[in-house]
């Protein structure tokens, strides 16, 4: 878990894949729901594991030698994890396992990015094999694409002619260059608003004008716009809770538009891209610059540009207001608003955050309010336990000069493995700032209890009564 984990945020935090070696089948179980976490959040790893050798009496170099190679041979050791991963592959020999590692790497590097897994056994690995080189340039990932002309043609008319435009996003800040070409659009279509779902990634700056923060797929912005605009985003809302009006346009760019892994999802969309979500942001504000009638009609919307001025001001103040003191008793507890606020102030500017609060991550990232690219990390995926593993990672990655500072539940703390976490923190020397948030119990399975059964037996009993 931890491993994985710690291979997932090194691989976030920069787009450059990570490999983990794990022993055999119970090694590859023992990745859990890192393997999950990977796939969710789109983080490009290569997973390695051995196989119980395939011989018993000596017939080939590495041949049966342990009691334990009899117990953990299975029948299909890639169905562990093959459903989670982009691509997965047994080696069968040695002299063609450059390029094994290389069509995984393509595949885990390629959009939709996530794990790739390899196993092989004992006596491949200890085949003698004559040297070789690759080209490695000729085992790059999959090219990006772009809009059509046609689409970005009626994307942008339809969000400059839109009377509520919104934009949802929850990865494309995964490509750092990303949050910048979406604040162009942002600035050129006057009255576009955009709202983060908790992908994984910073995706748009909270200190901007069009920022409606972070929600979870429930915003009353869904319901009254008139254009919507979904990009690279899995859950963009919660038809039980929350979803467009009848009529409303939806446009979906993303890597993976069809949600290739999940075997239920659809949003009434006019028109689905498969590209990339950098590309599109960018051409879709270069032409709107560029297109005479559009910028005609966008120069007349100053008063909806002044309108989100006033609208995030408010925004703002009342997320400052519930950042309150506690009371000076000696048993006031401190609300999560108030000691996020008090960390965002304290820690430098550039700092970046592992976030794994789940029920508590909308108070977190209005307090942390994050606007530069790549400075808040979110697990993205539903397997508690990331943060430990992956706020190393991202330290690792980011260097000494940079502080990461990991915000995670107190339950979700000790599914993260902390002996190991530490462990590998003092070994490596790598300093990560914990801060655990107690809610004084297991909230999630209580706010899913609530929204099925609000009025039912659980809804009158305490967390102890439930166990909780």
């Amino acid at each position: 878990m931890v491993a994985l984990s710690m291979a997932d945020g090194y691989a976030r935090l920069t787009s450059k894949p990570q490999c983990v070696i794990v022993h055999v089948d119970v090694g590859t179980q023992g990745l859990g729901a890192a393997v999950h976490n990977a796939s969710c959040g789109r983080a490009p790893v290569l997973i390695f594991a051995g196989l119980s050798p395939y011989t018993c009496h000596g017939e080939y170099r590495g041949s049966r030698t342990e009691y334990i190679h009899w117990i953990q041979d299975v029948p299909d050791q890639k169905q562990i994890v093959s459903q989670y991963c982009r691509y997965s592959g047994e080696l069968k020999c040695g002299r063609n396992i450059k390029q094994m590692v290389g069509r995984a790497l393509q595949f885990a590097t390629s959009a939709p990015a996530g794990p790739a897994y390899l196993f092989g056994a004992r006596e491949v690995m200890e085949e003698n094999i004559e040297p070789y080189e690759l080209e490695q340039t000729h085992w790059g990932a999959v090219g990006k694409a772009a809009l059509t002309q046609e689409a970005v043609q009626a994307i942008s008319e339809a969000l400059v002619g839109a009377k509520e435009p919104l934009l949802i996003t929850g990865y494309s800040g995964r490509n750092h260059d990303a949050v910048g070409h979406l604040v162009k659009l942002a600035d050129t279509v006057k009255g576009l608003r955009v709202l983060d779902t908790g992908g994984s990634d910073m995706c748009f700056p909270e200190n901007h004008r069009a920022s409606l923060g972070l929600r979870y797929g429930v915003h009353e912005c869904i319901t009254t716009a008139d254009v919507i605009l979904v990009a690279d985003c899995d859950v963009p809302w919660i038809p039980t809770q929350c979803k467009p009006q009848p009529g409303t346009r939806i446009f979906h760019i993303d890597s993976d538009p069809l949600k290739q892994q999940m075997p239920v999802f659809y949003i009434p969309a006019e028109a689905r891209y498969k590209v990339d979500s950098c590309t599109a942001f960018s051409q879709l504000h270069t032409y709107i610059s560029q297109s005479d009638s559009l910028k005609e009609k966008h120069f007349h919307y100053q008063f909806r540009w002044d309108a989100l001025k006033e609208e995030h001001s408010k925004r703002m103040s009342t997320i400052r207001s519930l950042a309150t003191k506690p009371s000076s008793s000696d048993d006031a507890s401190y609300n999560v608003s108030y000691l996020i606020s008090r960390i965002r102030a304290l820690v430098p500017q550039d700092t970046i955050f592992a976030i794994e609060a789940v029920t508590l991550t909308a108070f977190v990232h209005d307090q942390i309010a994050p606007s530069l690219p790549g400075t808040w990390l979110n697990c993205g995926g539903g397997g508690l336990g990331w943060s430990g593993g992956a706020a190393l990672g991202i330290k690792l990655a980011a260097g000494a000069h940079r502080f990461v500072c990991q915000i995670v539940g107190d339950g979700t703390f000790l599914f993260s493995v902390p002996g190991s976490v530490y462990w590998i923190s003092q070994k490596y020397n790598l300093p990560v700032l914990t801060i655990v948030l107690n809610n004084k119990g297991w909230n999630a399975p209580r706010r899913s209890l609530l929204l099925v059964h609000p009025d039912g037996e659980g809804s009158k009993a305490s967390n102890e009564e439930l166990n909780i």
